[in-house]
């Protein structure tokens, strides 16, 4: 198993990177919080996990082995594949969704694209004695520190269209809290704008 990948940031998509190690591009799917941390041409280091099927291997990045832990173990749950795995992190933090799952917060759960009321009782059910308590630090704080980027505006509405919603909804719903101040200028983390931006959009 690949547990982590360490080398320089060859290049950034909206979905993935590609990190050099010993001459080689490896090809990880991130969410967007964790794409937020990569810039091309600087070192990096992210904690991996790879899915093997019968006709691919697809290999997955986060920010900490923490993020990388919670992704395994919800795939445990019926119905949760890699790309709802992976798509439940780009809404919510881990120690997030420990306390959606402790505290039975099915609307929480439901934001996440491709996840309905029933699917978010059953992940209840079964992850509840599996993913553990909350952390000490709180489920509202963001996951990582993004950095400064000015294209936070492209990477966000990036995030939004990967996980399923329409162009158009993805810049509505960033005008919006642009409107509302939520967004300050450039200094912007990715991850805490794109679960803003999901909230948001779940209300309509």
């Amino acid at each position: 198993m690949i547990a982590h990948l360490r080398g320089t940031v060859a290049g950034v998509a909206p979905d993935g990177a590609v990190i050099e190690v010993g001459g080689v591009g490896m090809r990880v799917q991130c969410t967007p919080g964790t794409l937020a941390t990569l810039k091309p041409g600087e070192p990096a280091q992210v904690a991996t996990s790879l899915v093997v099927r019968e006709d691919s291997l697809t290999l997955y990045g986060f920010a900490s082995d923490d993020e990388r832990n919670v992704f395994e173990l919800l795939q445990t749950a019926s119905g949760v594949g890699p790309r709802l795995a992976l798509a439940m992190l780009a809404v919510h933090a881990p120690d997030a969704l420990r306390r959606a799952v402790s505290t039975e917060d099915l609307t929480a759960l439901t934001m996440v694209p491709g996840i309905g009321k029933k699917g978010a009782q059953r992940i209840v059910l079964e992850m509840k004695d599996r993913l553990g308590p909350p952390g000490d630090d709180g489920a509202e704080l963001p996951a990582r520190a993004a950095p400064r980027v000015p294209s936070w505006r492209d990477q966000v509405q990036s995030g939004l269209v990967n996980l399923g919603w329409p162009a158009r909804d993805a810049d509505q719903a960033i005008a919006a809290l642009e409107d509302e101040g939520v967004i300050d200028g450039d200094a912007v983390d990715v991850a805490t704008v794109l679960r803003a931006a999901l909230r948001k959009l779940s209300k309509r």
